[in-house]
């Protein structure tokens, strides 16, 4: 019987095969799509992500990033990662998935095309897909079909966000992740390559990608007829979930709960939650995985969760960049503790 049948072979699914590999374990995913999978991303990593990866022996090209800039036309703080915990990378979502492929190919991972749709579990294990495993991991991503077929989805009441990305060929000006503020929304601009930067933006407002970045005139001067990407999207971003495990089931990534994509914290958190649950199934002790998902997601929850209660708010989403720059020790404080 297999150990571990993953549902879904985006980052969050491959790196539990990976950390499933290397612990021993048999484990297959089952993904509809064709590598590499590409979606609306901001493409940041942060330096804890970075250090993730490396740990489970994935190699990927990207630019190094040294920290967080905002920007609202007036103020610009700034603040450096901690140099003891690295730096960040920029890298293209389509690349980030190559490279964890070829490293869950390298342990033996097998990845058959399909889709989990039908879960039925017992003492013993679950079947699923035509196989029978010891546990299945849904990894299906920000709308988890697994997760609403579960009972596990809760209802949220409050305005959703939305994201769209889109890639410009120009060389980056920045080894910051560039947060650009508006009264509608933030426009995120990560560089990706030598020659190519992401430019994603949030808001709650649905329109076209090119209406959004109509609020930040001179970063749409700059990126004037450069783009060489169609725009994705993804939203409504925030997702929230009883709980991450169900069972013989039990939810990574996305999957698991989403708040925002403000602080960019989302793949990083996807990777260190896939090795935290290979762990609770090593110890035989899968209920333990929700306490410790819980404790490796508060900080991003809290910091993210506050700066969104305050960008609800036309007054007090004013103050954000400027209380940044007027308040850089507690700035460069949040940045650190988010890396």
């Amino acid at each position: 019987m297999i150990d571990i049948l993953v549902a879904g072979g985006g980052p969050a699914g491959l790196a539990t095969a990976i950390h499933a590999a290397l612990a021993g374990m048999e484990a297959v995913v089952v993904e509809p799509r064709s590598t590499p999978i590409d979606k609306a991303c901001g493409e940041g990593l942060m330096p804890g992500g970075a250090a993730a990866l490396a740990s489970m022996g994935v190699e990927v090209n990207g630019r190094p990033l040294r920290g967080i800039r905002y920007l609202d036309g007036r103020h610009e703080p700034q603040a450096e990662f901690r140099d003891g915990h690295g730096h960040g990378l920029g890298v293209r979502r389509t690349e980030l998935h190559a490279a964890l492929s070829l490293r869950a190919a390298e342990l033996g991972v097998q990845v058959i095309p399909g889709k989990v749709d039908q879960v039925r579990q017992d003492q013993d294990g679950i079947e699923a897909a035509g196989l029978r495993a010891r546990w299945l991991v849904a990894a299906d991503g920000l709308h988890s079909p697994l997760r609403r077929s579960l009972g596990l989805e809760l209802p949220d009441r409050r305005p959703g966000r939305y994201g769209l990305r889109q890639h410009y060929q120009i060389p980056p000006w920045t080894d910051f992740v560039e947060v650009h503020w508006a009264a509608g929304g933030e426009a995120y601009v990560t560089p990706v390559g030598d020659d190519l930067v992401g430019v994603a933006v949030l808001s709650s407002e649905r329109c076209a990608y090119q209406t959004h970045l109509a609020q930040f005139p001179a970063l749409r001067a700059r990126l004037e007829g450069s783009a060489v990407t169609r725009v994705r999207g993804a939203g409504p971003l925030r997702q929230r979930t009883r709980s991450r495990v169900a069972g013989r089931v039990l939810l990574v990534g996305d999957a698991a709960g989403y708040t925002d994509a403000l602080t960019g914290e989302g793949i990083t958190l996807a990777l260190r939650s896939a090795q935290a649950l290979i762990g609770c199934l090593q110890a035989d002790r899968p209920q333990a995985y929700e306490g410790i998902w819980r404790s490796l997601s508060r900080r991003h929850r809290l910091l993210t969760g506050a700066l969104l209660h305050a960008r609800r708010h036309p007054a007090s989403a004013r103050l954000i960049v400027p209380a940044a720059q007027h308040l850089p020790a507690l700035f460069t404080l949040a940045v650190r503790a988010l890396a």
